[in-house]
């Protein structure tokens, strides 16, 4: 069994990956003064007895790095996973000094497409892997580099995002872009093979500058698409695919055992249709608010 957990940090992104082998994944950071003792002592509850704990940041935009200082001073990122990058900001503050630190320092592990690691994913007779490999970026693709050029002046940070999935072998497949945008995909999205995924992230926080294409989304076939918590006016709401808009969701935690995902939310009364899950046994209350399970692809 894996948990994967998305927080609802507000106009921002935080993940987490407990996996069924020894292995914790962090993706992105944002936490406030109110909130980043609670969720880094949960992070140290669920994945410091790891013996690999990496952290995924997807770009180095605020909405995605705050807290980053502390959950390294409290927590300990021993592996640092980015795309290389020559990133700089004009108004710098702690945490994007931080990224800056980690990223130029001997923890940090550039990722593109195709990149394999011990225990990212290839195992070995000491531990299993992680299941997460990367789509995107192909760093030779004119698009991304002038990607990388615009980040060297400080602005565009959205379209260095990766594109990765975390999967388990017969079992649930996850995708997720960063804040990767609509127009950027369209330049790039057929040098891209898309998996068959049963989540996904939807990118820029479900924004409509996101927006993933049908075309793309076709291929990908998700069966939910979780829509974040950008400001409603801004979403986009991918009417034809089913979704859980984590603005009133609260807290998401993905529940993967076997071929079966159990989906749980904090908010006690989520208001929306989840007819397309369906009841099962064996499900955990203490994770929240039970929404009901679904059977991945096979």
């Amino acid at each position: 069994m894996s948990i994967i957990k998305s927080f609802s940090v507000g106009d921002g992104d935080m993940f987490y990956i407990l996996h069924n082998s020894d292995n914790f994944t962090i993706i992105d950071c944002c936490m406030d003064d109110e909130n980043r003792a609670d969720i880094t002592s949960e992070i140290k509850t669920e994945g410091g007895n790891k013996g690999i704990r990496r952290f995924i940041s997807t770009h180095p935009d605020k909405d995605h790095l705050k807290g980053l200082k502390y959950l390294d001073e409290k927590f300990g990122v021993v592996n640092f996973y980015c795309v290389k990058n020559a990133a700089v900001k004009e108004n710098k503050n702690e945490d994007f000094v931080h990224y800056c630190t980690l990223r130029d320092g001997k923890s940090a592990f550039f990722v593109y497409k195709g990149c394999s690691r011990k225990w990212m994913n290839i195992s070995d007779d000491e531990r299993g892997c992680a299941g997460i490999n990367f789509q995107w970026p192909i760093t030779s693709n004119q698009n991304y580099k002038d990607a990388l050029d615009q980040v060297k002046n400080g602005n565009g940070f959205n379209n260095i995002s990766p594109i990765f999935t975390y999967s388990v072998n017969e079992g649930v497949v996850v995708m997720w872009m960063g804040d990767i945008e609509h127009d950027f995909l369209e330049l790039v999205k057929d040098t891209i093979k898309w998996p068959k995924v049963d989540i996904l992230f939807a990118p820029h926080h479900g924004r409509e500058s996101g927006r993933v294409s049908s075309d793309v989304l076709k291929k990908l076939d998700p069966q939910i698409i979780v829509i974040g918590e950008a400001p409603s006016k801004h979403l986009y709401y991918y009417s034809d695919y089913n979704t859980i808009k984590q603005n009133s969701a609260g807290d998401i935690i993905f529940e993967c055992a076997g071929d079966k995902v159990h989906v749980y939310v904090s908010e006690a009364n989520y208001p929306y249709d989840t007819s397309f899950l369906t009841e099962e046994k064996g499900r955990n209350d203490s994770f929240g608010s039970y929404l009901g399970s679904f059977t991945v692809h096979k």
